[in-house]
């Protein structure tokens, strides 16, 4: 009995969809470093894909296409990989091309075509993944321009991108605006750089978009280069990058969530700084690739003014200890990255855009659910500056509910009290609150603030001062310390 077309492709379809196989290619193979490579050619106006045999002349390069037809290859490992990979270059094939020959290895395919995106790349990804069973979220390897043209097909579509490496990218003004759409999608991405690349604000630019809104940004910064060389001579960083981006995993809504909430990114993105013998260079980098990353999740309640965000972490301590504050978290809030690190929620308490501050109220159903939830029944208060007032105010409300006040460099001024915060201390006090305030030498507020709470708090108060530091930075020049010495306050 003949296997029409149709049982064909769904006997292909549960064989290799779900054991991970790809359907071979057809056409005369040529070798490209040690890998079998087919070539095929894209007609522009009939969009139609036809094999064809590779020159002996372009060794492992590519010749520019005839007018009117686009160029493209495809290189197949020797064993795919769990569930068909590939990475997709859109620009310089076979210059500096050491990534995509370790994802070979690694059981990727490796697929090309030559710029810009248009219509025809669309239908180069179709013929890849429908045709021929690649997944359907490859990762991109983009150089210069071809960092610009991953840029331009990811945004416009963002569903179908597992991972975006961009080496000293070139980036269109169309490109950055809808940079969210990846963000939204949370699609890693990982830029390469020379710190004396004239484009190198690129690279800047999207990371200040992409962290924004939430987005995981990693950069590797090689200090002293140009615009070349691209790549890394030792491509295990890359190739690590995209092999563990692809491999991820949905991670399970946690149980404290209300149906309607939103995901994204927290994360350190203070830079290490570290010599790389293989590069021959120092290199700084930064961002959540190299230093780790906690889920940011934000939703509203009902009959609460304004959002509550909770940062969370990779695995709660026992007790569910958690940090409740007023002010976000940035990149450089590093007391609370080290609690996030010892499995403290960080929370955010709702403010609302049509009042002055928080409402005591908001804050007192916030904490009703999230101690509903299994939150911890005491939270440490937490705030930066003036900010720290805000959960002053709080807690000279509720000092029955407050495991300790930490403050960095605080203003003790809020919105929320009828009678500001240094006025009315007793109640902390008496509920033997233990506070603990981080100030710069320098800050012009240590003498109005922290010094007199100090003279007028009965409870236990800490008191550390950063020589030579003013109000900002903000960080406390030990934050480590700082994290552990709240940790032990509360126990």
């Amino acid at each position: 009995m003949k296997t029409n077309i149709v049982t064909a492709s769904l006997l292909f379809m549960f064989f290799g969809g779900f054991m991970g196989f790809a359907q071979s290619f057809t056409g005369e193979k040529t070798q490209w470093h040690g890998f079998d490579r087919y070539d095929f050619v894209i007609n522009e106006t009939s969009l139609q894909i036809k094999p064809l045999t590779a020159s002996p002349q372009e060794g492992s390069g590519v010749k520019a296409p005839e007018k009117g037809t686009r160029r493209c290859i495809v290189v197949v490992p020797r064993q795919a990989a769990e569930g068909n990979p590939w990475s997709w270059r859109g620009c310089y094939w076979d210059h500096a091309p050491q990534a995509e020959i370790e994802l070979l290895k690694r059981g990727f395919h490796i697929a090309f075509i030559t710029t810009d995106p248009d219509e025809t790349w669309d239908v180069w990804y179709k013929f890849l993944t429908e045709e021929h069973g690649l997944s359907p979220k490859p990762a991109f390897i983009g150089m210069s321009r071809g960092g610009s043209n991953a840029y331009t097909w990811g945004t416009a579509h963002p569903d179908k991108v597992s991972a975006i490496c961009a080496d000293n990218p070139g980036l269109s003004h169309a490109s950055l605006m809808k940079m969210d759409l990846l963000a939204e999608n949370d699609v890693p991405i990982l830029n390469i750089c020379g710190s004396i690349d004239p484009i190198l604000h690129n690279t800047y630019a999207i990371q200040g978009v992409y962290h924004a809104n939430g987005g995981r940004f990693s950069v590797l910064v090689k200090d002293g280069t140009a615009h070349h060389p691209h790549s890394l001579s030792n491509p295990d960083v890359i190739a690590d990058f995209i092999e563990q981006s692809f491999k991820e995993k949905p991670q399970q809504q946690p149980a404290f969530l209300p149906r309607q909430s939103k995901k994204s990114n927290f994360y350190n993105t203070k830079a290490r700084y570290e010599y790389a013998p293989s590069e021959k260079c120092w290199i700084s980098a930064w961002g959540p690739y190299f230093t780790g990353n906690y889920n940011k999740y934000s939703f509203p309640l009902e009959g609460v003014e304004g959002s509550v965000t909770v940062y969370a972490p990779a695995q709660a301590a026992a007790g569910n200890p958690w940090v409740f504050r007023c002010d976000q978290l940035d990149g450089s809030s590093a007391v609370d990255l080290e609690l996030l690190a010892k499995g403290f929620h960080i929370v955010v308490g709702p403010v609302p855009y049509n009042a002055d501050g928080p409402i005591l109220k908001h804050w007192d159903m916030t904490y009703d659910y999230l101690t509903g939830k299994g939150f911890s029944r005491k939270p440490v208060l937490a705030g930066r500056g003036a900010a720290t007032g805000e959960v002053y105010a709080w807690g000279i409300e509720n000092p029955d509910k407050v495991a300790c006040i930490y403050g960095e460099n605080p203003i003790l001024r809020s919105s929320l009290a009828k009678v500001q915060p240094v006025d009315n201390l007793k109640p902390l006090a008496a509920a033997k609150v233990p506070v603990i305030h981080v100030c710069g030498s320098l800050d012009p507020n240590l003498k109005t603030q922290t010094n007199e709470v100090k003279k007028r708090y009965a409870g236990k108060m800490t008191v550390i001062l950063d020589q030579g530091r003013g109000h900002y930075p903000l960080e406390p020049n030990e934050p480590a310390k700082v994290a552990a010495l709240i940790i032990q306050t509360i126990k």
